[in-house]
């Protein structure tokens, strides 16, 4: 099964928020980081009275056979504290707010690293249904040394990582008119110590978050029915589906895989071509923010290129966009319909 062409469009959604422009970790709103989609852990959900969600359900209905296969894929981010340390005269490591290091400066910056949960060759049938699975993912850490020109032991970047735990629920009834109605939610079961952790709690509850949580299916042997335009006789049944947290839509290539995100989506979503790559900008406009982004200072951009991989590359490509590349962002036009004159 080609998950390839879904993946695309998750991915774009995945970094949805990510880094925004100006893409400089000292500025506001990226210190202020807002993401889609996050599933919390459920003592902080408990603690907090607000939207805040551990879970999120989607519901779709599929026409299958007898052979019919689901794939079905959990897709988040989970972040990552990067720590910058020096070493001090005593050789003692000291965190540190930032530190120049022949004139590159290394600050301190939430990471993320892309986690999946796979189940495949699950029969979507009534008789396996309810079916519970979980996954996990431990904790860990990692160090960088960071040397100066000379080759001499200047400090180090520190990476850790929570552990984080989850569920995934599926669970099949049958329907009218040949069809199934498969529901699955996914749910973040990681441990979370409020007591633990100094204010903004908040901040400490997101690195034991699934970030930008999201679901991809497919099927084999079977074809996924638009809850956008679904057929007449399955019309009533698509509008007593129940989705919380995100909404699935047809994608890919054709009607054998869903895309459940948290970001509303048509049916058949798709990346324009003449885009260069991910802007991390929700509804990004290509033109206009690369445009903005040769306007930056040096001080700007080196910035950029010191603080986050991930923006380092975006700034690097899009210096690199040639003019000829730029006129396509500019504007295409696709799909003219020629309509006929109503007669008079």
């Amino acid at each position: 099964m080609n998950l390839k062409p879904v993946e695309d469009i998750a991915e774009a959604v995945l970094y949805e928020g990510y880094m925004l422009y100006p893409y400089r970790p000292s500025s506001i709103k990226n210190r202020q980081r807002f993401n889609f989609g996050v599933l919390s852990p459920p003592a902080w959900c408990a603690h907090e009275a607000g939207s805040d969600s551990s879970w999120f359900q989607a519901e779709c209905l599929l026409r299958t056979t007898p052979e019919a296969q689901i794939t079905v894929k959990v897709g988040f981010l989970q972040l990552v504290q990067r720590n910058i340390c020096r070493y001090s005269r005593s050789g003692f490591v000291e965190h540190v707010e930032a530190l120049t290091i022949d004139e590159r400066n290394y600050q301190p910056w939430q990471e993320a690293e892309e986690r999946t949960f796979l189940c495949e060759c699950l029969k979507p049938t009534a008789e396996t249904s309810p079916r519970k699975m979980t996954f996990s993912f431990p904790a860990g850490s990692s160090s960088e040394e960071l040397h100066d020109k000379e080759g001499k032991l200047a400090g180090a970047i520190v990476r850790i990582w929570q552990s984080l735990a989850g569920s995934l629920d599926l669970q099949v009834a049958p329907c009218p008119a040949d069809a199934i109605k498969l529901t699955t939610r996914v749910a973040n079961r990681s441990e979370f110590n409020l007591a633990g952790h100094n204010e903004p709690v908040r901040e400490a509850a997101l690195l034991s978050s699934l970030v930008s949580a999201h679901l991809i299916l497919g099927v084999e042997g079977g074809e996924f029915v638009s809850l956008l335009e679904p057929p007449s006789d399955l019309a009533e049944i698509a509008k007593s589906c129940e989705n919380i947290g995100v909404w699935p839509v047809l994608a890919g290539d054709d009607a054998t895989t869903v895309l459940a995100s948290p970001i509303i989506l048509y049916d058949f979503p798709q990346i324009a071509s003449e885009s260069a790559g991910n802007l991390f900008d929700a509804t990004e406009i290509d033109e206009i923010l690369s445009l903005r982004i040769l306007t930056l200072t040096d001080a700007e951009k080196a910035e950029i290129r010191q603080g986050d991989e991930r923006a380092r590359a975006l700034l690097e490509r899009t210096e690199s966009i040639p003019p000829e590349q730029f006129q396509k962002l500019h504007g295409v036009l696709r799909g003219v319909n020629v309509l006929e004159e109503e007669p008079k």
